[in-house]
Order: C-alpha cells, then sequence, then structure tokens
C-alpha cells in the first residue's frame, strides 16, 4: 500500500488556518499529517500585503515541509489559490481537492463582490459587527469559535478579490494533470460555472454535500472530512507518479 498523502488545506478569505481545526483533527486522528498554513494579510500575518506570488509562496513553504505525496484542499479563496498552484506546479501535488470555488471570478459578479466589501469596510468597525453576526447567524457554534479563532482579516478583501480576479481556474484545471475533486455545499452560491469547470476537468470527481451552505468545511465538518479522507485515501490505491514538467509517468499501486 502506498504511503498516506500529508494534506495541505488552504483557508478562504477573511479566515485563517483555524477554520480548519475540526478537520486538522480529525484527519489527524486518522493517521494522516496535515498543514494549514496562513495565507498572507490572514491569521498569523493580518497586515501582511496580500499578493497572488505571496499566496503562492505560503502554499509552496506547506507543501514543501512534506518529502511524500501530497493532497493540497482548497476552499473559496483557497480553492482558487490551489488550482492555480497545482496548475503552476503539478509535480508538487499528488490530488487537488477544490472546494466552493466553481464561479469564475470575473466579470459583473466580482465587481459586485468588490463593490459590497468596500462598503462594509467604511463601517465604522470595518464590518466586524456583521461578520460576527452573519457567522452566528449560518455556522454552528463549533465553526464560529473555529473561524474567530485566527482573528478575521477585515482590511485584506478588496486586495484579495483584485488579486483572485487576474486567476484563470479553468487554464489551471487543465494544466495540471492528477486527479481532482470538486467539493461543494448543495445549497452554495458559489456554483454558477460548475459546467464550465466540469467541461475543463470531466474527469474530477463531485461531491455535493446536501443542506450546506458555501462554508461547506465548517456548515457540515463530518461530511467535508469524510470528502477529504475519501480522495487522500484514492491516492494510496492509484496515484498518478507526475513529473515536475505535470507529464504523468504511471499508475501506483498496491
Amino acid at each position: 500500500m502506498a504511503a498516506l498523502p500529508a494534506i495541505v488545506l488552504v483557508h478562504g478569505i477573511r479566515t485563517s488556518g483555524t477554520m480548519w481545526r475540526r478537520q486538522v483533527q480529525d484527519l489527524q486522528a486518522a493517521g494522516f499529517v496535515v498543514d494549514a498554513p496562513d495565507l498572507p494579510g490572514h491569521g498569523t500575518r493580518i497586515g501582511e500585503e496580500f499578493t497572488i506570488d505571496a499566496a503562492m509562496a505560503a502554499i509552496d513553504d506547506a507543501v514543501s515541509r512534506h518529502k511524500g505525496p501530497v493532497l493540497l484542499v482548497g476552499l473559496s479563496l483557497g480553492g482558487y489559490l490551489s488550482i492555480h498552484y497545482a496548475g503552476q506546479k503539478p509535480g508538487r501535488v499528488t490530488g487537488l481537492v477544490a472546494a466552493s470555488c466553481q464561479t469564475l471570478p470575473r466579470g459583473v459578479g466580482l465587481w459586485g463582490y468588490r463593490a459590497l466589501a468596500r462598503g462594509i469596510h467604511r463601517l465604522p468597525d470595518r464590518g466586524a459587527w456583521l461578520n460576527d453576526a452573519m457567522a452566528r447567524r449560518f455556522l454552528p457554534a463549533e465553526g464560529v469559535a473555529d473561524m474567530a479563532a485566527g482573528g478575521v482579516a477585515l482590511e485584506v478583501m478588496d486586495s484579495a478579490l483584485t488579486a483572485v480576479g487576474t486567476l484563470d481556474p479553468l487554464d489551471g484545471l487543465r494544466r495540471y494533470p492528477g486527479p481532482v475533486w470538486f467539493v461543494m455545499g448543495g445549497l452554495d452560491h458559489f456554483r454558477l460555472s460548475q459546467r464550465a469547470f466540469l467541461r475543463a476537468r470531466p474527469d474530477a470527481s463531485v461531491v455535493v454535500v446536501p443542506r450546506a451552505t458555501h462554508l461547506v468545511s465548517l456548515v457540515k465538518p463530518d461530511e467535508f472530512t469524510r470528502a477529504v479522507t475519501d480522495a487522500a485515501r484514492a491516492l494510496t490505491v492509484d496515484s498518478p507518479q507526475i513529473s515536475e514538467n505535470g507529464t504523468g509517468t504511471g499508475i501506483v499501486t498496491p
């Protein structure tokens, strides 16, 4: 049997690596090595400038800490960044889970999201009360605590959204030759381009978690952890060996 992959978890916008506390706990209990880095401008790195290059460096640092196979898991902002990283450095990633990021980050939708973020940022508390109220309304208590534990990056919204708008996730998916899983909540509003993502990777596995919203890992933590565990264990059965230039070199079997 091939070695279990290390799992690198990339968080969403405004949150931090602590949003993965439940997944880290449960995956480690199942025998996986897990890494949940903070992106620039978030968590322990609040105050730093967010750029795509800095985000890629943060992911690369986490991936590079592990010498064997790596399953890269990203949600929302982290999903777009993980797709971009896997497309740029396919030889570093054995499998990719892209969660809650099946809307193309461009056009009217992105413009509206940025306008909303700028409006919220002009509130006296930079939107802290609204963020906390929405979290309490839509997340279970454990999810609220996990999201808040690393702090809320109120200043990073516009710069992160602007940066993500420069990415082409469909190109990243086409460039990455390894196995891909799309995970999303059944009630997620970030599914508008799901067909385009599937056209880019028709071989991808799709996991839809019923009654889960955008922050599926916090709303339905057990179901999300199960999806990641299933993906990771699938890599131990038939993991494609991918060279640094993205060329598959065969299948590893037990």
